[in-house]
């Protein structure tokens, strides 16, 4: 027997911290003992599965020294189906000096404190974790089976029957068994009363003849029980007896004590039988003694709790001498033979393993009936294993090889990790190692001209984290394909490295390929509208997305960029139209990665629509000022500015002379978050009068998602005077977009030349919208295969090269059936890429590959482009349906027909 006063003192003595014990679920429902187990799993009931299994390992990493997780792939038959899951397992060596498990408890290491498993083994200090035994969620929220944690019994085991446990021995040797509790309370006259328990909730015992767990009985609660009652729900009126140092200090006759219990001390929670005991032995002042043990239902023994490091209550037994076993309860209330996710643990044949298991039930992952279940752990070699809380409950932890943080090892059932009773964690006693390896990360796959920044963690030789910001790493290349700042690396050029980090005699090699135009998927330019006339700029940031799915914006130095129908250029992100080529209707303006195309259209005209004159007052136009406390400003629609057209202008005044830092006084428009600009206008236009202060003048564009874009309106406001201003605005907003503030700022720069108070005013604000690019009308071309003579519109013209059908597919030459359609037509020798321009499209081909693009996005084709004297011949079919045209063949004349 153990007597739980000096086994608390002996356990404050050598760790200095408080008792901890964990209490069962309370049970005190109509359920049958069936019903009485977690019933919000998210299952799938089905017939149960009988089918050959298989179990195929996908990976493997270190955890720490003696412990490590591998993750599996279990594949089945379900009647005519196949299905897989998920299984994974955190393998422990028992062997292994440096590696333990012990149980790990809910909130603060309280029992009916629920928590999730990661918060566990964060409290804890685990390296990894799994949850462990049933609990019931709508009370305390205690485990149904017993806990030892360090070698304490923290909960007592519940009357369930077959209901297993596991425990590892203080000489590291786990066992499996079920275990019952026994105990008595012993006065200092001799007087004795069966003590039932030890922090547990209320439930319905599987015992003849016992309705209710706290009717007529005694439990021992103590400094650990974390729940609001002791317990809930459990139809009895309490006598209490608070002990403190084997010393009765308190009773309480049918009402609960309100003392907090204390490290030293407990409670006794009687009622009936144990209450008129209470009544009759017990009184303030008197000695008395409180012992208990576990009895194993296997042997009839009586098992000392502190002969355990650690026991973990569960369910049914799944696994015995290494084959499936016949289960040891009703496993109907833990839906055993529908399919859902799952936890459990088991031991080797030769003791030194033990292997915490869970399995999937998400992302295309099944999950398991508990026969699934014994097939997997037989299949991992588990001798002898018990079934574990599944369902929303099985989570997973495991803190990744090099990392100083836990991560939830797979995706849980549920949308997010459910707090459980408790959990078994798994814990590193290795001391501090030399360093033993590094591990480098950061984007392995780049563009030209883009910046990485890798980042180094480091392991020990027991493979735990090494805090690398006290080692000294030192950065290298392979190979001058960019330029290495550190450990931050610039991709100049298309080619394949490997970064190096070096610290004393430990390094790594970390491939990074700065890829090309092959591993492109699609690529855009990012521009609002484009107008073609001289002196037009407009933004054009460029993104790429990798057949990998990530995407990136291109570094303006990686561009190359082509202008067909106009002179430009292109500098800080912007394009610059400078002169048209005579006879242009519709300009391109082409940014190339490795050849990679995108275009965007240019249109020779735009409109403009008046947003604000100021003449008639719609809506509110306030002040705001910052900082709020020492800015001055003001707005007001005034009429007598010099050389003022208009009748009324919106003036903005500030004054900074009191102010530090950044600075600002805006004009606030409308009271729902500005004034939506009409359409998908591209650029702004306003009469901005400035007072030659060199302030900087901004606005905020708000888009339909709430993202505020800031515009400039003058970087510095150095004229005097009237002057009409142009903005283009950000590409890439959702439309339609708000005018929220115009607004007058200064940064806090030492030695600034910007007046510190003054007035600004603006007038005519219009918003310019680029035309629509519209194709040009299509023409009716009639061709025939074998014949070099065309009508275009009933105008027969003579070909260089005649159409020609080869294995099914029809060709014609792309030159002439461009420019028949009014599409401009560039050919690129040394690629032999063929560019296609028409309208708002563009269509790409290489002579002698297959695929294409459309609109910057890459496509297959069936056949590929090729040259027959000199001239080049595409698919028709690919030519005109990418492009909107429709086609006709006749195949009793070889006619074809294109409009």
């Amino acid at each position: 027997m153990q007597k739980e006063f000096h086994l608390v003192g002996r356990r404050i003595a050598r760790t200095g911290k408080r008792v901890i014990v964990i209490t069962l679920g309370a049970l005190l429902l109509t359920q049958t003992a069936g019903e009485l187990l977690p019933r919000q799993w998210n299952v799938l009931s089905i017939e149960q599965a009988a089918a050959a299994s298989s179990l195929k390992q996908v990976q493997q990493s270190i955890i720490t020294s003696g412990a490590k997780r591998i993750d599996y792939t279990f594949t089945t038959k379900r009647g005519s189906a196949n299905v897989q899951t998920a299984v994974h397992v955190i393998e422990v060596d028992l062997s292994n000096p440096n590696v333990a498990l012990n149980a790990m408890s809910g909130k603060g290491n309280s029992i009916a404190q629920k928590n999730n498993i990661m918060n566990m083994v964060k409290e804890n200090k685990a390296v990894a974790g799994i949850n462990g035994d049933i609990f019931v969620m709508a009370n305390d929220g205690a485990p149904l089976g017993a806990q030892v944690t360090s070698g304490m019994l923290l909960s007592s085991p519940s009357r369930q029957k077959g209901m297993y446990a596991i425990a590892i021995t203080k000489d590291r040797k786990p066992v499996i068994d079920s275990y019952t509790f026994e105990g008595m309370v012993t006065t200092d006259t001799g007087f004795t009363f069966p003590l039932e328990g030890v922090n547990q909730s209320a439930y319905y015992p599987e015992v003849e003849g016992i309705t209710y767990s706290h009717v007529d009985v005694m439990y021992m609660y103590t400094s650990a029980w974390g729940g609001a009652q002791r317990p809930s729900n459990s139809a009895t009126k309490p006598t209490e007896v608070l002990v403190i140092d084997g010393i009765i200090e308190k009773i309480s006759y049918e009402t609960p004590l309100a003392d907090a219990i204390p490290e030293n001390g407990y409670i006794l929670r009687t009622s009936g039988k144990a209450a008129k005991f209470v009544r009759d032995n017990l009184k303030i002042g008197q000695a008395i003694t409180s012992e208990y043990a576990l009895k194993s239902n296997t042997t009839g023994k009586a098992v000392d709790p502190s002969s355990f490091e650690m026991l973990m209550g569960g369910h049914t037994l799944l696994v015995d001498q290494g084959a499936p076993s016949a289960f040891s309860r009703d496993i109907s209330g833990v839906s055993g033979s529908s399919y859902t996710s799952r936890s459990a643990i088991g031991y080797s044949k030769d003791g030194t393993k033990v292997y915490m298991i869970t399995s999937e039930r998400k992302n295309g992952n099944t999950g398991l009936s508990l026969k699934e279940l014994q097939q997997a752990m037989v299949e991992l070699g588990v001798y002898k294993g018990i079934n574990l809380d599944g369902g929303g409950s099985t989570t997973m932890i495991d803190r990744p090889l090099g990392s100083f943080n836990v991560q939830l090892s797979h995706p849980t059932q549920e949308n997010s990790m459910r707090s459980v009773a408790n959990g078994i964690g798994v814990f590193s006693l290795a001391p501090q190692g030399k360093l033993k390896a590094m591990l480098v990360s950061g984007d392995n796959m780049m563009l030209v001209g883009q910046n990485a920044k890798f980042n180094v963690s480091g392991y020990d030789t027991y493979y735990n984290p090494v805090a690398m910001d006290q080692v000294d790493v030192v950065w290298s290349s392979e190979k001058a394909i960019g330029t290495l700042n550190g450990n931050e690396f610039t991709a100049t050029k298309i080619g394949q490295t490997h970064i190096i980090a070096t610290a004393g005699d430990v390094s790594v090699k970390y491939k990074v390929d700065v890829v090309g135009s092959d591993q492109i998927k699609s690529m855009k330019i990012n521009a609002g509208s484009a107008l073609l006339v001289p002196g037009a700029t407009f933004n054009a940031p460029v993104s790429v997305t990798l057949k990998n799915g990530k995407s990136y914006t291109l570094n303006t130095s990686a561009l190359e960029w082509e202008f067909v129908g106009f002179e430009g250029s292109y500098k800080d992100g912007q394009v610059t139209v400078h002169s048209i080529e005579p006879n242009t209707q519709i300009g391109y303006a082409i940014a190339r990665y490795d050849g990679y195309g995108a275009m965007i259209p240019l249109a020779k005209s735009e409109s403009a629509d008046m947003l604000e004159d100021f003449e008639v007052s719609r809506y509110a136009i306030t002040s705001q000022v910052a900082p709020a406390d020492t800015t001055k400003g003001s707005v007001k629609l005034v009429t007598d500015l010099p050389e003022q057209k208009s009748g009324r202008a919106l003036q903005i005044s500030y004054d900074f002379t009191n102010s530090t830092g950044t600075k600002a006084s805006y004009a606030v428009f409308g009271k729902s978050g500005g004034i939506t600009l009409p359409g998908t206008p591209g650029a702004m236009t306003m009469d901005v009068y400035s007072d030659n202060s060199r302030n900087w003048m901004r606005a905020e564009i708000v888009d339909a998602d709430g993202k505020i874009n800031y515009v400039d309106i003058a970087k510095e406001l150095n004229w005097s005077g009237w002057k009409n201003v142009r903005m283009n605005l950000p590409s890439g907003m959702k439309y339609p977009v708000k005018l929220k503030r115009v607004y007058v700022v200064q940064l806090d720069e030492a030695g600034s030349n910007k007046a510190a108070a003054g007035a600004v005013a603006i007038d005519n604000i219009r918003v310019l919208t680029t035309a629509e690019v519209a194709n040009p009308q299509n023409a009716k071309i009639e061709m025939q295969v074998g014949n070099s003579t065309a009508k275009v519109n009933g105008k027969s013209l003579k070909l260089e090269t005649a159409p020609l059908l080869q294995k099914g597919t029809t060709y014609v030459p792309v030159r002439f059936v461009s420019e028949a359609m009014g599409s401009e037509i560039v050919y690129e020798h040394k690629t032999r890429r063929v560019t296609v321009l028409r309208g708002k499209q563009m269509l790409e081909m290489n002579i002698g590959q297959k695929e294409y693009t459309l609109n910057g996005v890459r496509y297959q084709s069936e056949v590929a482009p090729f040259t027959q004297n000199g001239r080049t011949l595409i698919p028709i079919r690919l030519f005109s349906e990418q492009l909107g045209f429709k086609v006709e063949y006749e195949p009793t004349n070889k006619k074809i027909t294109i409009e």
